[in-house]
């Protein structure tokens, strides 16, 4: 469909237009088997600063009610509403309508390699199951620290990037491994090993890496940097995850 622009009513004022969303839907099953996922279009009226978020929100607020999906700070916080937009892994709420082309529908779907429960939302279990696998915790030895653990600007810089990982789900559902192979703990999980093994503080990267030199951990790495240009928080995947292989072989971390 194309977006026509409506005239602003008054100076200053951001012209309106219609946009079509294309979402792929899907019900759980009723018990007669399970159902076949189907093409739903709504048309809303927008502006080009409007979020995909935003336009979701009509569509369920206004037009139908059953349409699922998640979200909660909606500003690129919590991660919760990752999702397919015109074939990429992006937040919603961080995805502008002018920075799409809405003179042709917007292509919504749920993120790949996750089982879908309903419309747009998919079970986070198995990435979570990945992520709590590598103790993404300090862990340290001795007795209880009477102070605080001291650490330099340079030692925090080393894993600082990683910080940033708001366990969104979009790099591991981008990596093309993990959607053939959902054994592979997939690019988030060892973004957050890397967190923790450079960390001066910590003393469990040994640990860390034998969990992740598995036949399904780092090694399956095919550095196709679909994991890198997913992340919504800017943060360089690809090479943490060189890094962590780079430390399994070197015990240099």
């Amino acid at each position: 469909m194309t977006a026509t622009l409506e005239a602003p009513s008054e100076v200053g004022a951001i012209p309106s237009f219609d946009v079509t969303l294309k979402i792929r839907r899907y019900l759980p099953d009723d018990g007669a088997g399970a159902p076949e996922p189907y093409w739903d279009e709504f048309t809303v009226r927008a502006h080009g600063t409007d979020r995909v978020l935003d336009a979701l929100h009509k569509v369920k607020w206004e037009e139908d009610g059953s349409l699922t999906f998640r979200r909660s700070c909606a500003h690129g916080v919590c991660g919760s509403d990752a999702m397919r937009i015109n074939g990429r892994n992006r937040l919603a709420c961080k995805t502008l309508l002018k920075d799409l082309d809405p003179s042709k529908p917007i292509v919504v779907e749920p993120i790949k390699g996750l089982p879908v429960i309903k419309d747009l939302v998919v079970d986070m279990e198995p990435f979570f199951a990945s992520y709590r696998e590598i103790m993404p915790f300090l862990i340290t030895t001795g007795n209880e620290p009477s102070k605080e653990r001291l650490q330099s600007a340079e030692q925090r810089e080393r894993f600082d990037d990683t910080t940033k990982c708001i366990l969104c789900a979009a790099c591991t559902s981008s990596c093309p491994v993990f959607w053939t192979d959902g054994q592979y703990f997939g690019p988030a999980a060892i973004v957050n090993a890397h967190r923790f093994i450079f960390d001066s503080r910590d003393e469990g990267g040994t640990q860390r890496l034998e969990i992740l030199n598995d036949k399904e951990g780092v090694w399956r790495c095919r550095t196709t940097f679909n994991c890198t240009e997913a992340c919504p928080r800017g943060i360089e995947v690809t090479k943490a995850i060189q890094e962590v292989k780079r430390a399994m072989i070197t015990r240099a971390f």
